[in-house]
């Protein structure tokens, strides 16, 4: 039987493999570096941040899983062999990062930054509130968490509409698809969410002249970038006054909206922060003696590879 290898830096990986041996008990559990064994004998690697050359080196590799909802750490490797990649689908994570997208869309919808502003000076003045039914929010990126973050907010009764590289469709919103349903989908988007994976065709994607394309002169009273996706996918030299002008750059990229600041452009405002938006859970022991029935589990996910959307 093919053993398992767990490879993960940045992060302490004995809750993953306390887990792992309790979901599959009969497997082969291996540590890099201190236990890899003969490479010869992996056929799976879960991984997180894992040594870029490393899955070249497993000779029987047969699939790689990110142990997160990203999977650009894994394509970075310049060696990655053509196995599939998967990585995880967790309805907690999930709902942590709707949350984190509802906070940001209802506190520029509410003012919530202008109160904030207001307050600090002792001032009191009342602004008008437009319903969010005259509020037009797009999702960039129609997997799992965008799929369940337009659905949420057309609950709330935002006006939302959605964009994806490949056509998708959502109960009662209007999708776009593609570089022709680009332009269309920004013009009528105030509010713009993005929920892209890094991907070499994304990275870079939310340049200045593709911000430009919202609207501004809707209920929103402005246009509003919440990039909930990788720092990456925001062009480094393409924002007036770089980090200084709300967005992220450099190393720091794995940045999402915390702090609401302007931009030098006109109307235009976005938000920057530490990427907390959906952390993972501690793993607990006793949902995984729960799990032990189906021991193959921890090998299961959705598949990621060359993900587009």
């Amino acid at each position: 039987m093919p053993a398992i290898l767990l490879a993960v830096t940045g992060l302490d990986p004995q809750p993953w493999e306390e887990r792992l041996r309790a979901l599959a008990p009969q497997r082969d559990i291996r540590l890099w570096p201190q236990r890899l064994g003969d490479p010869a004998d992996v056929g799976y690697a879960c991984a997180w941040h894992a040594p870029r050359g490393l899955f070249a080196r497993l000779p029987r590799l047969r699939a790689i899983f990110s142990l997160g909802a990203g999977v650009d750490h894994v394509f970075a490797d310049p060696n990655l062999p053509d196995v599939p990649v998967v990585r995880i689908v967790d309805p907690d994570l999930t709902m942590r990062m709707t949350e984190y997208v509802m906070l940001h869309v209802l506190m520029h919808h509410r003012r919530h930054r202008l109160y904030d502003t207001q307050q600090r000076e002792r001032v009191w003045h009342e602004h008008a509130q437009p319903p969010a039914s005259a509020v037009a929010v797009g999702v960039m990126g129609l997997g799992v968490l965008g799929r369940d973050a337009a659905l949420t907010l057309r609950r709330l009764g935002f006006r939302v509409a959605g964009w994806s590289r490949t056509p998708k469709t959502l109960p009662d919103i209007e999708t776009f698809h593609g570089d022709a349903g680009l332009d269309g989908f920004l013009r009528r988007t105030e509010i713009l969410v993005c929920l892209l994976p890094a991907t070499p065709a994304t990275q870079g994607m939310l340049e200045l002249e593709l911000i430009r394309k919202l609207k501004r002169d809707g209920a929103a009273a402005g246009a509003y970038l919440i990039n909930a996706a990788r720092g990456a996918l925001q062009g480094r030299r393409r924002y007036p006054g770089g980090a200084r002008g709300g967005f992220a750059r450099g190393r720091n990229a794995r940045r999402v909206c915390e702090r609401a600041v302007a931009c030098r452009e006109p109307a235009l405002a976005a938000s920057q922060g530490h990427h907390h938006a959906a952390q993972r859970r501690r793993l607990r022991p006793a949902r995984a003696r729960r799990q032990r029935a189906a021991p193959d589990r921890a090998l299961r996910g959705r598949s990621a590879a060359r993900a587009r959307d």
